[in-house]
Protein backbone atom coordinates (compact mmCIF):
# COMPACT_ATOMS: atom_id res chain seq x y z
CA UNK A 1 0.00 0.00 0.00
CA UNK A 2 1.49 3.59 -0.79
CA UNK A 3 0.90 6.46 0.78
CA UNK A 4 -0.06 9.89 -1.16
CA UNK A 5 1.14 12.77 1.15
CA UNK A 6 -0.10 15.28 -1.34
CA UNK A 7 -2.25 14.68 -4.57
CA UNK A 8 -0.50 16.95 -6.78
CA UNK A 9 2.96 15.00 -6.64
CA UNK A 10 3.93 11.41 -7.74
CA UNK A 11 4.45 8.73 -4.88
CA UNK A 12 8.03 8.29 -6.34
CA UNK A 13 9.24 12.13 -5.47
CA UNK A 14 11.16 13.28 -2.59
CA UNK A 15 10.02 16.82 -1.46
CA UNK A 16 12.48 19.60 -2.33
CA UNK A 17 13.91 20.05 1.32
CA UNK A 18 14.99 16.30 1.28
CA UNK A 19 17.78 17.13 -1.61
CA UNK A 20 18.91 19.93 0.34
CA UNK A 21 19.30 17.65 3.72
CA UNK A 22 21.16 14.98 1.69
CA UNK A 23 23.63 17.92 0.31
CA UNK A 24 23.82 19.27 3.94
CA UNK A 25 25.64 16.50 5.48
CA UNK A 26 28.23 16.75 2.54
CA UNK A 27 28.69 20.87 2.75
CA UNK A 28 29.64 20.33 6.64
CA UNK A 29 31.26 17.40 6.16
CA UNK A 30 33.80 18.54 3.52
CA UNK A 31 35.19 21.53 5.70
CA UNK A 32 35.93 19.20 8.76
CA UNK A 33 37.87 16.75 6.46
CA UNK A 34 40.10 18.95 5.17
CA UNK A 35 40.51 20.29 8.62
CA UNK A 36 41.40 17.07 10.29
CA UNK A 37 43.80 16.27 7.29
CA UNK A 38 45.28 19.51 7.44
CA UNK A 39 45.95 18.84 11.48
CA UNK A 40 47.03 15.71 10.86
CA UNK A 41 49.83 16.80 8.21
CA UNK A 42 50.86 19.45 10.78
CA UNK A 43 51.41 17.00 13.50
CA UNK A 44 53.20 14.26 11.02
CA UNK A 45 55.68 17.09 10.10
CA UNK A 46 56.11 18.46 13.95
CA UNK A 47 57.26 14.32 14.73
CA UNK A 48 59.68 13.77 11.65
CA UNK A 49 61.32 16.75 11.91
CA UNK A 50 61.37 16.90 15.85
CA UNK A 51 65.26 17.40 17.01
CA UNK A 52 66.49 14.09 18.09
CA UNK A 53 68.12 14.24 21.25
CA UNK A 54 71.63 16.51 21.71
CA UNK A 55 74.63 14.08 23.06
CA UNK A 56 76.12 17.27 24.99
CA UNK A 57 79.83 18.04 24.45
CA UNK A 58 81.82 19.89 27.14
CA UNK A 59 83.51 23.30 25.72
CA UNK A 60 85.28 25.30 27.85
CA UNK A 61 86.98 27.47 25.34
CA UNK A 62 85.52 27.32 21.46
CA UNK A 63 88.42 29.30 20.30
CA UNK A 64 91.22 27.00 20.92
CA UNK A 65 89.00 24.35 20.15
CA UNK A 66 86.21 21.52 21.08
CA UNK A 67 86.95 17.46 20.54
CA UNK A 68 84.24 14.67 20.60
CA UNK A 69 83.48 11.51 18.93
CA UNK A 70 81.10 11.53 16.04
CA UNK A 71 80.26 7.93 15.39
CA UNK A 72 83.72 6.65 16.31
CA UNK A 73 85.75 9.03 14.74
CA UNK A 74 87.13 12.25 16.45
CA UNK A 75 85.55 15.16 15.58
CA UNK A 76 86.14 19.16 16.51
CA UNK A 77 84.30 22.49 16.51
CA UNK A 78 86.72 25.64 16.83
CA UNK A 79 85.57 29.39 16.36
CA UNK A 80 87.41 32.01 14.24
CA UNK A 81 86.95 34.57 16.89
CA UNK A 82 85.04 34.80 20.52
CA UNK A 83 81.27 35.31 19.22
CA UNK A 84 79.49 39.03 19.57
CA UNK A 85 75.92 39.05 18.81
CA UNK A 86 75.50 40.66 15.44
CA UNK A 87 78.99 40.47 14.49
CA UNK A 88 79.59 37.62 11.56
CA UNK A 89 82.76 34.85 12.79
CA UNK A 90 83.75 31.98 11.29
CA UNK A 91 82.86 27.97 12.22
CA UNK A 92 84.71 25.50 11.22
CA UNK A 93 83.62 21.64 12.51
CA UNK A 94 86.24 18.66 11.65
CA UNK A 95 84.30 15.56 11.08
CA UNK A 96 85.93 13.36 8.84
CA UNK A 97 83.13 10.57 8.54
CA UNK A 98 80.24 13.42 7.81
CA UNK A 99 78.67 13.94 4.76
CA UNK A 100 76.03 16.42 6.00
CA UNK A 101 76.84 19.36 9.14
CA UNK A 102 74.54 21.95 10.11
CA UNK A 103 74.84 24.34 13.19
CA UNK A 104 71.95 26.01 15.28
CA UNK A 105 72.17 28.76 18.22
CA UNK A 106 69.50 28.58 20.95
CA UNK A 107 69.70 30.09 24.86
CA UNK A 108 68.84 27.31 27.50
CA UNK A 109 64.99 28.05 27.78
CA UNK A 110 64.39 30.75 25.03
CA UNK A 111 63.96 30.51 21.66
CA UNK A 112 66.15 32.54 19.47
CA UNK A 113 64.03 31.83 16.51
CA UNK A 114 65.60 30.27 13.15
CA UNK A 115 69.00 30.81 12.71
CA UNK A 116 70.50 27.29 11.39
CA UNK A 117 73.31 27.15 9.02
CA UNK A 118 74.54 24.64 6.86
CA UNK A 119 77.94 24.34 6.96
CA UNK A 120 79.59 23.71 3.43
CA UNK A 121 82.33 21.19 3.05
CA UNK A 122 86.05 22.49 3.06
CA UNK A 123 88.13 19.35 2.34
CA UNK A 124 89.78 16.64 4.69
CA UNK A 125 86.42 16.49 6.09
CA UNK A 126 86.36 19.66 7.84
CA UNK A 127 83.48 22.02 7.24
CA UNK A 128 82.51 25.95 7.36
CA UNK A 129 80.18 28.70 7.74
CA UNK A 130 80.06 32.47 8.48
CA UNK A 131 77.82 32.94 11.59
CA UNK A 132 75.89 35.67 12.65
CA UNK A 133 74.49 35.60 16.30
CA UNK A 134 71.10 36.90 17.31
CA UNK A 135 71.21 39.73 19.70
CA UNK A 136 69.40 38.97 23.07
CA UNK A 137 66.95 41.43 24.38
CA UNK A 138 67.59 40.38 27.76
CA UNK A 139 70.93 40.75 27.63
CA UNK A 140 71.84 37.21 28.43
CA UNK A 141 75.52 35.72 27.51
CA UNK A 142 74.78 31.89 27.48
CA UNK A 143 74.13 29.69 23.91
CA UNK A 144 74.08 26.14 23.04
CA UNK A 145 75.74 25.52 19.75
CA UNK A 146 73.86 22.33 18.13
CA UNK A 147 75.52 20.59 15.82
CA UNK A 148 74.25 18.24 13.53
CA UNK A 149 76.20 15.93 11.15
CA UNK A 150 74.26 13.43 9.78
CA UNK A 151 71.40 13.41 11.97
CA UNK A 152 73.22 13.35 14.83
CA UNK A 153 73.08 16.36 17.17
CA UNK A 154 75.38 17.71 19.84
CA UNK A 155 75.58 20.19 22.13
CA UNK A 156 78.19 22.64 23.12
CA UNK A 157 77.33 25.35 25.30
CA UNK A 158 79.36 28.65 25.36
CA UNK A 159 79.29 32.22 26.53
CA UNK A 160 79.85 35.72 24.35
CA UNK A 161 81.09 38.98 25.70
Amino acid sequence: MKRVLRQDRPQDEHPEGHKRLAAYPLRMLAPLLVAVTLVAIAVAGYWLKRPTEAIAVPCTDPLAGCTFNHRGAPASVRFSIQPVPLEAFGLNVSAPNAVRVSAEFQMVGMDMGFNRYDLRPAGNGTFAARITLPVCVSGRHDWVLYVEADGQRYALPFSTQ
